[in-house]
């Protein structure tokens, strides 16, 4: 019974071979990377598996001395992610979902606002980041603006302010090398598409706060659109407007727009200094980390932001 108890000890497994033993037997070889699966003496079933163990045979007669082929292979489970990581994976696309119809935050309610923070809140109890300036990597990079509470970009969201002219994207890119954020807003109209941008400088002031100072604004050269899409149709107060007998107009239009684009176009961006005393502000990281970051600003306003190519930024 010792001699079995200490077999036992070892996990084994069986190999069969359905060929008759030939007068040089094949050389057998079990390459274990860890204990792989424990059999007990009254069980036939293994236990518990986690790591893949191969069995392999060579034969001097037909693989060669020195080769080595593969019979069969113990097929076993992966290893599960950590629970703290799934339950991070949880709560961010919660997050990215609750932001559905808010339009970046101007038109979320208060229910929505309220599901928003408590999401926010948990996210930044779970940061796997807990030093976001000393992980400068993570920080470099654009990010994209998912969703904010500063109510100073609302009127930029908004299209009474300006009309027919709609906000594509708003992003921020940071250069942890040279220490730069650029800060980015992108229009479209119903001719010409344009940005504005602010260039500022960052300072480290602690593990999750940096200080930001504005440079200059820059105002991006307007690019017109070569062409419009004329409906035949159109719908005003119930009725169907015909509006074939304006395409010779809208084509006469085409023209002339082309024509200013190629000369604006060519017209380098509109830089312009930043120097008053309000030109700097503070910004803390409290989440962070491949694909999402969130910040909080001045007057508590909170920001979360995607990064470029991020899946999580597919509707």
């Amino acid at each position: 019974m010792a001699s079995l108890s200490a077999i036992n000890q070892f996990p084994y497994k069986s190999v069969f071979f359905s060929r008759p033993l030939q007068s040089n037997p094949p050389k057998i070889s079990i390459l274990l990377t860890k204990p792989t699966i424990q059999f007990r003496v009254w069980r036939a079933e293994p236990i518990k598996t986690k790591h893949v163990g191969k069995v392999r045979v060579s034969a001097d007669d037909e693989l060669g001395p020195e080769k080595e082929g593969p019979i069969g292979a113990v097929t076993v489970t992966e290893e599960e992610k950590p629970k703290e990581v799934i339950e991070i994976d949880c709560l961010k696309k919660a997050l990215i979902e609750s932001f559905h119809g808010t339009d970046r935050g101007l038109r979320a309610t208060s229910e929505a606002r309220a599901e928003i923070v408590e999401l926010i809140t948990q996210l930044e109890a779970k940061n796997p980041t807990p030093a976001p300036t000393e992980a400068l990597t993570l920080l470099n990079g654009k990010w994209v603006l998912a969703y904010t509470s500063f109510a100073g970009l609302f009127p930029l969201l908004s299209r009474g302010t300006f009309p027919l002219v709609k906000v594509e994207e708003i992003s921020q890119t940071i250069d942890s090398e040279n220490f730069t954020v650029q800060n980015s807003v992108q229009f479209s109209g119903p001719l010409a598409t344009t940005s504005i941008s602010t260039n500022a400088k960052f300072e480290v002031r602690s593990p999750k706060r940096v200080q930001i100072k504005f440079e200059e604004g820059i105002i991006g050269t307007p690019q017109l659109t070569d062409s419009l899409v004329i409906p035949e149709n159109a719908e005003f107060f119930g009725q169907k407007i015909d509006l074939n007998p304006f395409k010779g107009i809208i084509t006469s239009v085409q023209d002339t727009a082309s024509s200013v684009a190629r000369t604006i176009s060519s017209q380098p961006p509109l830089k312009f200094s930043i120097s008053n005393t309000n030109a700097e502000s503070w910004l803390l990281t409290t989440y962070l980390d491949e694909e999402l970051r969130i910040s909080r600003g001045d007057g508590g306003s909170v920001f979360v932001l995607i990064k470029e190519g991020s899946s999580l930024l597919t509707p």
